[in-house]
């Protein structure tokens, strides 16, 4: 079905949580022992048993057509041409992925970037193909489907596929179109390739001088990492050096968005769609009264968030807080490192409420070459999990400097990957993935637990500070930093919608108004620089379309699972066990509502703000203590 099983051979890699990472004096790939790097034979022993499996597979993708006019002539009919698509599916997104990871850890080798590109070209010749697939199935009734459902139980794997390509009926159009759909999908994503490229690998980064006479090059990672240095005055150059670079640029980054938002307004109208957030929520049958609604609260709760910015002020002890001083340390003399060795225990540890089955598949992700771990010369920044691989286990990739977010992200990407491996190993392929808007929320629970058992641990009130602020500056960074995210890729999609053309200029000040407007810039809390402006053009997640507001909602929904698991309350863990066991067996809505978590009330969202301004009470009373001495 569209989007679904008959377009899984579409599936391009799930990035999932790519945050921004500090970077450490980066080693050639060969320096790294081998246990810190991937294992990819599991997938393919070598690039040529991947050309042999390509090769392969081009030659089962041609009998796609074989089907054709027969699809309800009997329930065996459709069941052969659904399996089909899953069979290829899973081989397609094999191949997809090895080459794409490979890509990642060296960003510079073209190889295996012209690998993707002649998938890419092959999946699209082959869903131009199989265009005629929805419309051949839609030309029948819901009725005859049912009888099929009865005749034959192995179509049952299938059945909410089938549901949504009926209820998506006013959205799929004809097989000539379809067929069209499916060819644009050759230059849709130009847009986000280009951004990737230039950002990734071809962009200028300038070089500064730092107050120690340390020389550091900008770059994403760099910037992530001197961002964040005590001193406010090298904060200050590395600010000015980084965006000022980008506004070098802003006519070009400019293009890049705009023309991946245009792509977004073609597919909604091409496929009668209200607006591209309607095309983005509808195929999840998520209401867009879930995404308004979001956006709504965190503006209603602002105090909250310029509570935490007079914090952050207190206790840097400046006049004036500034957007440059939000990385920077707030408790001093205190530096949360830890060897990646040490990390691994914290979160075993830390995980152990989820019981045995859970922790001792985390401990096969260390021991059996699940994970990248270190930074290495042109890899991929950031970090995320991949578990496309429906008959293998996934794979994270990190860039791992020994800082407490490092481990924090590990945990976090554990999450997903536990998400991924339960629900490959439960469910069906049909049914195995799961959507992006319940993703968020396996990660974010283990940071939960990962925070909870550090609290039990640490008494010293510097450290708990710490650590304390660290928690929180995840409640701004994935709570209101995301809906910042979201409401700014909602008004720009807006105004394009609406004839406007999406300049640089018009993003970089359509992006300052709001990050004022959040940091309460005009009311004295967080002095905004306008080279900040230029943030926009930093983050990739624009290029997913509507994709950031699901950490928010994620991260609200993990808040209130994580709590209950923690506070052992009766049947939590099982019915958290079920709900990353569930991959998309369900509807995002429905499967957190069995979990215990309903999305479309404001409860998850209250109950977050409660949990924050538990944290900032406590922090405001070490504070007070202190003072006292």
């Amino acid at each position: 079905m569209k989007n679904k099983a008959l377009n899984y051979t579409l599936m391009l890699v799930t990035l999932l949580y790519l945050l921004p990472l500090s970077l450490l004096a980066q080693k050639d790939r060969s320096e790294i022992a081998d246990k810190y790097k991937w294992d990819l034979t599991p997938l393919f022993a070598s690039d040529e048993e991947w050309e042999k499996k390509k090769n392969e597979l081009v030659t089962e993708l041609a009998k796609v057509e074989s089907f054709k006019g027969t699809l309800m002539q009997s329930a065996s009919n459709l069941l052969a041409c659904l399996e089909y698509s899953s069979k290829v599916s899973k081989e397609a997104t094999k191949l997809y992925i090895y080459s794409s990871m490979h890509g990642d850890l060296d960003t510079r080798d073209m190889k295996y970037s012209s690998m993707e590109k002649e998938l890419q070209q092959i999946f699209s010749d082959f869903s131009a193909k199989a265009a005629y697939i929805n419309p051949e199935i839609l030309k029948s009734e819901w009725s005859v489907v049912e009888k099929f459902l009865k005749e034959e139980p192995r179509l049952e794997v299938y059945r909410k596929d089938l549901n949504d390509l009926f209820r998506e009926k006013a959205h799929t159009l004809s097989e000539p179109e379809e067929r069209i759909m499916a060819l644009a999908g050759l230059i849709s994503d130009n847009s986000q390739s280009v951004y990737s490229t230039f950002s990734n690998a071809e962009m200028p980064y300038p070089e500064v001088t730092l107050s120690n006479g340390e020389k550091v090059t900008l770059n994403s990672s760099g910037y992530s990492r001197y961002r964040a240095v005590a001193n406010r005055a090298d904060r200050e150059i590395v600010f000015k050096a980084f965006w000022d670079n980008y506004k070098k640029f802003e006519a070009s980054f400019g293009e890049m968005l705009y023309g991946n938002v245009k792509a977004h307004i073609f597919g909604s109208k091409a496929r009668n769609y209200s607006s591209t957030l309607d095309a983005a929520l509808y195929p999840n049958n998520i209401p867009v009264d879930v995404y308004h609604s979001l956006v709504d609260n965190v503006n209603k709760n602002l105090p909250a968030f310029h509570r935490y910015l007079a914090i952050k002020k207190r206790m840097m002890g400046v006049d004036t807080l500034k957007y440059l001083d939000l990385y920077a340390p707030v408790v001093k003399d205190v530096e949360l490192t830890y060897s990646y060795d040490q990390a691994k225990e914290l979160i075993l540890k830390a995980l152990n409420p989820l019981g045995s089955e859970y922790v001792s598949t985390v401990e096969k992700a260390f021991n059996e070459r699940w994970i990248d771990v270190y930074p290495t010369t042109a890899k991929r920044s950031g970090a995320y999990s991949n578990g496309a691989a429906y008959d293998e286990h996934p794979y994270i990739l990190l860039n791992y400097n020994d800082l407490y977010d490092d481990v924090s992200t590990l945990a976090h990407e554990l999450g997903h990957t536990m998400h991924s491996y339960f629900s490959n190993k439960t469910q069906p392929y049909p049914t195995s993935r799961y959507t992006t808007f319940v993703a968020e929320v396996a990660s974010t629970f283990n940071e939960v637990l990962l925070f909870d058992e550090m609290m039990k641990e640490i008494k010293d009130d510097d450290v708990r500070l710490s650590l304390l602020m660290e928690w929180l500056d995840g409640y701004k960074g994935t709570l209101f930093r995301q809906t910042q995210f979201a409401e700014y890729e909602l008004k720009m999609h807006e105004a394009a919608e609406k004839g406007q053309p999406l300049t640089g200029d018009v993003l970089s000040k359509m992006y300052e108004d709001l990050v004022k407007k959040y940091y309460g810039h005009d009311k004295g809390i967080c002095y905004i620089d306008d080279n900040i402006s230029m943030e926009w053009a930093f983050i990739p997640h624009f290029y997913y379309r509507y994709y950031v507001y699901q950490y928010s909602t994620s991260f609200t929904a993990s808040i209130s699972l994580a709590e209950r698991v923690i506070n052992k309350e009766d049947g939590a863990l099982e019915k958290y066990m079920k709900f990353i066991s569930s991959g998309g067996s369900d509807y995002p809505i429905e499967l957190l509502k069995n979990a215990g978590v309903d999305m479309t009330t404001s409860a998850p969202f209250d109950k977050t703000i409660e949990s924050m301004n538990a944290i900032m009470d406590e922090i405001e009373k070490i504070l007070d203590k202190k003072e006292k001495k």
